[in-house]
């Protein structure tokens, strides 16, 4: 089993498995030429593409929920470019959904695949990074957890996350062999108690603190010194549950292990990229956010 390391060759290698009751309908992936090999700071993994306005894997779940169509992400397949910079979702046990144009997402993939079709290209075009252009979706009891510097959790009170015993030793295993988490779009009291009990447990004695602002995370590429509140699109014309957070949990080198994005929404604000009436400096903002909190992972 590879660990996390500073330099790798990138490979070729097959999908996560999965268990959560969902069965595909159809994957469309798409095809693409041989991109080269660069050192990464972790081994790369093969993810599915998705092109905007051919949207992939459209499911039927098994999932109890509000009715209409089920999306949900599927395991990655072969064949596709290698990349240096690949997205990872942490796909996690969960019941119901919810979603918007017309889809209703497992809540792991809440903002799926909108999110990524439009923050990927960013990265790519804001950075030198060659980045894949969609996310993988792994389990953490998969070995395959290690071979992404990066991982994007969503919706961990609405999905009630409550990771297993193998699970969570996974999770402190990845965490503290370098991986980088990003907890995005929660809000409120309970889903602030569901985060801490699962910290609690992955990892335990740590504190949960407030991102000090000359931390390196907020100036690695963009200066975030206004830490505006980014909304999720159901959230615009009225209040969110609470004010926003930018909190996180470090290792014994001040290294920042877990970025906690509390009564924020910055992968909607992804998501509706192309929405006219979404706030564009909102989106600007979770863009920036977002392409720091890769890098640093990527660098740390």
């Amino acid at each position: 089993m590879h660990g996390l390391a500073t330099a790798a060759v990138v490979v070729l290698r097959t999908g996560p498995k999965y268990s959560y009751g969902v069965k595909a309908e159809s994957i469309t992936r798409r095809r693409g030429g041989t991109s080269r090999a660069r050192a990464a700071p972790v081994v790369a993994v093969v993810s599915l593409a998705v092109v905007a306005g051919l949207i992939a894997s459209t499911v039927y779940g098994q999932f109890g929920g509000r009715g209409g169509r089920f999306r949900q992400a599927q395991p990655n397949p072969v064949g596709l470019p290698e990349a240096e910079f690949h997205m990872a979702r942490l796909a996690y046990n969960t019941r119901g959904c919810a979603g918007s144009r017309g889809f209703c997402n497992t809540w792991w993939a809440i903002d799926y695949p909108y999110a990524e079709i439009h923050f990927l290209p960013a990265v790519t075009r804001m950075t030198r990074i060659e980045t894949s252009q969609d996310s993988a979706h792994v389990q953490a009891f998969d070995d395959s957890i290690f071979d992404y510097p990066w991982l994007f959790v969503q919706q961990i009170g609405q999905g009630n996350w409550n990771p297993s015993i193998e699970e969570t030793e996974r999770l402190r295993e990845y965490l503290l062999r370098g991986g980088f988490l990003v907890v995005d779009d929660f809000h409120g009291e309970y889903d602030w108690s569901v985060l801490q009990a699962v910290m609690a447990n992955v990892l335990p004695g740590r504190a949960i603190v407030d991102i000090p602002d000359n931390d390196m995370l907020l100036r690695i590429l963009f200066e975030l010194d206004e830490r505006t509140q980014i909304p999720g699109e159901r959230h615009l014309g009225w209040r969110m549950e609470g004010p926003p957070h930018w909190r996180g949990i470090y290792d014994d080198r001040g290294r920042l292990m877990v970025a906690i994005n509390h009564n924020i929404d910055m992968g909607d604000a992804w998501e509706h990229a192309d929405d006219a009436h979404y706030p564009a400096p909102m989106t600007a903002t979770a863009y920036r956010f977002g392409i720091n909190y890769v890098i640093y992972a990527m660098t740390h």
